[in-house]
C-alpha cells in the first residue's frame, strides 16, 4: 500500500512539474493543481496509514493521527482558493493580451 501511494505521489509530482514548464496558462494551472494534490497525499501519508483505527487516543489502542487529516483539509481549501484566483487572473490576462501565453509574447 505504501509503495502504491509513493508511486502515485511521484507520478503526480512529475506530471505537475512537466505541466508547470509549459508556456501556456491552462497547463500551468493544471500543473499547480496536480502538485497540490501530491502535497495533500504526502501530508496524508505522513500520518501513517492505519486501517479501521479511530482518530481518538485510548489506553493501549492503536489510533490514527488526526493532525495530518486536518492539514489536508486545510490544504484542500487553500488549493481551491488558489486555483480559483489563478483561473480568474489568467482569464483577465487572456482578455487584455488576446493570448494565453505566459509571457504574453507571440511565438517565434
Amino acid at each position: 500500500m505504501e509503495a502504491l501511494l509513493a508511486i502515485a505521489i511521484g507520478l503526480l509530482t512529475a506530471c505537475g512539474v512537466f505541466l508547470l514548464l509549459r508556456a501556456r496558462t491552462f497547463p500551468l494551472i493544471l500543473g499547480l493543481t496536480l502538485l497540490s494534490y501530491a502535497v495533500n497525499l504526502f501530508l496524508f501519508a505522513s500520518g501513517r496509514l492505519r486501517m479501521n483505527a479511530p482518530p481518538l487516543i485510548r489506553d493501549g489502542a492503536a489510533y490514527t493521527d488526526p493532525l495530518p487529516q486536518a492539514l489536508v483539509l486545510t490544504a484542500i481549501v487553500i488549493g481551491f482558493g488558489m486555483t480559483a484566483y489563478l483561473v480568474m487572473l489568467s482569464l483577465r490576462a487572456l482578455s487584455e493580451s488576446g493570448d494565453d501565453h505566459v509571457d504574453a509574447k507571440e511565438k517565434l
